[in-house]
Parts: C-alpha cells; sequence; structure tokens
C-alpha cells in the first residue's frame, strides 16, 4: 500500500464552530491550504479501480474537481457489498468498522479511507471472502431501467422491488439498476404488472466507467 494523500482545503466561508467540534478542522488550520488538481492527479493515474463508500456521493464531486476521475473505473463498497445478507445491520462506516473490531478517528477523509481498506480486506462473517471480491461485479455492465410515466398507483410496488426515484435527471421517473442478466426479467415485470401492456421503457448500460456519475 502507497503513502496516503491528505491536504486541506481553504473553504469560501469560516468553518462552524459545531464543524470544529465533530473534526478538529478550524479557520486556523485550513488557513491559505489549498488542493492542487495536477498533483492529484498524478496521484490517481496508476489507480486501476476507484473505490468509494458512498461513490454516488463521491463522484460527482470528485470529477467536478479533478477530471483524472472521469477516466477511472468506480466501485461502491456501501451499495457493492451484500453486508444486509453477510449479517450486518446496517452500512455506515462506523458500524462496519466496529463489527470488525476496528476503532478509528472518523470525519477525517484519510481516516475514512484507511478504515475502509481494513474493512474490505476483511474476510466476510458468512461467505468468508474478504469484501473486496465482491466489488469486482463493478466491472461488469448493468442496465438503468426507468418506470416512465408508471401510474402513480403503482408507487409502492416500485419501491417494494428496490426502484428509487430520480426527480432531477431526464426522464423523471422511478428507476432500478439490474446485472445483465436480470434485464429481461425486469421488463417482463414492468410490462405485466405496472403498464399491463407491452412497453418498451428508457434504459441504457453502465459500466464502472460512467456509473455513479452525473454523467449518467
Amino acid at each position: 500500500m502507497g503513502a496516503p494523500f491528505s491536504r486541506l482545503r481553504q473553504p469560501s466561508r469560516p468553518i462552524p464552530p459545531a464543524v470544529t467540534a465533530l473534526t478538529g478542522l478550524s479557520d486556523a488550520l485550513v488557513a491559505g491550504q489549498r488542493i492542487d488538481p495536477a498533483e492529484v492527479a498524478r496521484f490517481v493515474a496508476p489507480a486501476a479501480l476507484v473505490v468509494a463508500h458512498n461513490a454516488s456521493f463521491d463522484r460527482r464531486f470528485a470529477e467536478r474537481f479533478c477530471e483524472v476521475f472521469v477516466t477511472k473505473p468506480w466501485a461502491c463498497s456501501l451499495s457493492g457489498v451484500d453486508w444486509a445478507g453477510e449479517g450486518f445491520e446496517g452500512t455506515r462506516l462506523g458500524y462496519l468498522a466496529m463489527r470488525h473490531g476496528l476503532f478509528f478517528d472518523g470525519h477525517r477523509t484519510h481516516h475514512d479511507c484507511q478504515a475502509t481498506l481494513e474493512i474490505l480486506a476483511r474476510p466476510l462473517p458468512k461467505s468468508g471472502v474478504p469484501a473486496l471480491a465482491q466489488l469486482q461485479g463493478a466491472r461488469q455492465t448493468s442496465w438503468r431501467i426507468w418506470a416512465e410515466q408508471a401510474p402513480f398507483e403503482a408507487k409502492g410496488r416500485l419501491k417494494a422491488r428496490g426502484y428509487r426515484w430520480d426527480g432531477a435527471g431526464q426522464p423523471r421517473a422511478w428507476f432500478i439498476e439490474v446485472a445483465e442478466e436480470e434485464r429481461a426479467a425486469e421488463l417482463a415485470f414492468l410490462q405485466a404488472e405496472i403498464y399491463a401492456q407491452a412497453v418498451q421503457p428508457p434504459m441504457r448500460p453502465l459500466t464502472a466507467y460512467d456509473r455513479f456519475s452525473d454523467r449518467c
């Protein structure tokens, strides 16, 4: 494992006292600090995979800050590991660390990253394989399917099946992401249970290079 990359940047407004109490970061500590995108690009360049614990949140900010993150495949340790199936009652990083017998100073990025690596390297309690092994599926193509113009009364059935509401994208509709081998069954569900007729809902393939990105 290489040396961690950790930098500070002065924000555009004063740090609230509550944030200082939580993280230890103060206005004096970050005064005059900046993060050089070129330095970030050099550090990230050798990476074969970027892992984040909630990549849907982290990737959008990373791509806006430095273009190198657009060129890398991403995986999510929050959604990409079957934590529930392995017997975990939650997915928050602090909870997972506690269940693995790990204790760390949270709320600072480099500490969170090191804790995530430690958790992913440990064998899962039921399957016995490291959690990192489950993230190999991130490289497989999946499909995002939108239940566009689904009847309002179908909301409960869609939520129960795992659909989420996308109110900011196009189309504005309930959507789900499924593996390639599950796509035909999902289309059959929509036609039989939601629309009661043959339809072809909007869908698109996703890979690790665009999954979790605003570009989706």
